[in-house]
């Protein structure tokens, strides 16, 4: 397939576009390549490269959404419409990324979210990828819409991808007890992108790693995982809940995500967080 990817300078596009560019033409675009909310610029890069498939990866984050509501419409909303739109009109597919902060997240302790729940988002940014989906749906209904969370891998300083080495440099890590969601290994999540693409069959997906956890529980199975006696782990870990942080946007507290479609067309559900999580360790142990 001749496959387009915007956003291509973050964490989940860098990781697609190694691995879809094993087996098919990969043209992996920066920001600086396109600016998805440059509609004539979209316009004129797609008739160029007539790709059966714009994956679009492109995103402005959580606070920085809540502190400016104007570009977070214009890159999460305008943009991926921009994508779609276009798209319809050469005959390529869309697939777009989104998050599990379309959900409110307001039921600790309720069953995973799936593609059938109400969506409910809390903040700026969950609603404007929340529209964003709209927009690429209503432009281009036999399009992919790909939710996941909690993202993490090599390549981005997240708290996710840091803590385990900041354990094992014997550094504190701040964890958040009181947030719980379904974490997503991007290599993961990269694999199942592909068997979503080879099975062809459009709507929304839901990909994560199965099992749900805090912050403060992935901090302690990168602990066990570094053999951090459970004494010295605890010394490390400073717990803390969400509003203790006092962040620009709220976060929903009970975000975990299950894949219904994924179910329906016979794929197994990924691998467990633990399991991922070791893998992204050993990963990171032989990189270095």
């Amino acid at each position: 397939m001749r496959i387009l990817i915007t956003g291509a300078g973050g964490l989940v596009g860098g990781a697609l576009a190694r691995h879809l560019g094993r087996e098919n033409a990969v043209r992996a675009l920066r920001h600086a390549d396109l600016d998805i909310i440059d509609r004539a610029q979209v316009a004129r890069t797609l008739e160029a490269e007539r790709p059966d498939l714009v994956i679009n990866c492109a995103v402005i984050q959580v606070d920085p959404c809540e502190t400016d509501p104007k570009a977070a419409k214009s890159i999460n909303i305008d943009g991926p419409r921009n994508l779609a739109e276009i798209s319809s009109k050469l005959g390529s597919e869309v697939m777009h990324f989104s998050t599990n902060y379309v959900f409110d997240g307001k039921t600790v302790g309720r069953a995973p979210y799936t593609y059938e729940d109400e969506t409910n988002p809390i903040n700026v940014y969950g609603q404007t990828k929340l529209d964003g989906e709209l927009a690429v749906m209503e432009a281009l209904p036999s399009s992919y819409i790909v939710r996941t969370a909690w993202v993490y891998g090599p390549g981005k300083a997240s708290f996710l991808a840091s803590v385990p080495k900041k354990l094992q440099r014997r550094e504190s890590v701040q964890a958040i007890t009181d947030a719980f969601s379904t974490t997503t290994y991007v290599s993961d999540l990269a694999g199942r992108v592909d068997e979503i693409i080879s099975r062809g069959t459009h709507g929304i997906y839901h990909v994560v790693n199965s099992g749900t956890c805090s912050y403060y529980d992935f901090a302690c199975e990168a602990a066990r995982l570094m053999h951090l006696g459970d004494a010295e782990a605890e010394e490390l870990m400073v717990r803390v809940s969400e509003r203790d942080l006092d962040r620009a946007a709220p976060r929903p507290l009970w975000t975990p995500l299950v894949c219904k479609l994924s179910a329906e067309l016979g794929l197994a559900p990924l691998r467990n967080w633990r399991e991922a999580l070791a893998a992204y360790v050993g990963s990171e142990a032989t990189s270095n």
